[in-house]
């Protein structure tokens, strides 16, 4: 009797961890709700960057949008250091803070070892049409915006077939016209802003 007890106490629980898991895969699948106010922004749309930012260079920009409390920006922040790392020398990276919690940029820069600027901005949220962590914005040396949308349809960017923002920056580098991207790539997935709710 003790056994079977033992069995079905097993069960239920492994029954409960997979329905959890299941669950936020599921919710992670589904785009983010698109707020009542989002004013959608089209390509080649010029970018003021503000005072935040000092690149004194002709290089493009990539403004990393992310929220530390966000499951899904976790997931994508070794992917980000990675296009930090391949793509560093050619192209400015910059990590945009968008949470309703207090983190300072040097919080941020210690935790994730990230040694790009880190900024407090979310106008710039709003002015490359962003609603959601984790996103990607490209800006050209001209500082349009060139691409706005996901990393990857992976959770976790594993996926080097649907590596969006990795595809638009070779373009770009490449000078290149913008390429139009499936749905996937520029429907926003992820935690809803300003909190973390997927």
């Amino acid at each position: 009797m003790k056994k079977i007890i033992v069995f079905t106490w097993l069960v239920v629980l492994f029954g409960a961890v997979a329905s959890i898991l299941w669950y936020n895969q599921y919710k992670y699948s589904l785009p983010t709700p698109v707020p009542d106010h989002y004013v959608p922004v089209k390509n080649g749309t010029a970018i003021n960057l503000g005072f935040q930012f000092s690149f004194e260079n002709h290089k493009p920009v990539l403004l990393h949008f992310f929220n530390p409390d966000c499951p899904c920006s976790k997931f994508n922040i070794k992917h980000v250091k990675e296009l930090i790392t391949q793509y560093g020398n050619q192209v400015n990276f910059a990590v945009v803070l968008l949470t309703d919690k207090y983190y300072t940029p040097a919080q941020v820069k210690q935790k994730y070892d990230l040694h790009i600027p880190v900024v407090v901005a979310p106008q710039l949220a709003i002015a490359c049409g962003v609603y959601s962590t984790p996103q990607a914005a490209i800006l050209n040396s001209s500082r349009q915006l060139y691409y706005r949308g996901n990393y990857n349809n992976s959770r976790y960017c594993t996926d080097s077939q649907t590596a969006y923002a990795r595809i638009a920056l070779e373009n770009l580098l490449k000078q290149h016209d913008p390429i139009r991207f499936s749905l996937f790539a520029t429907r926003a997935y992820g935690c809803s802003l300003p909190g973390c709710k997927l």
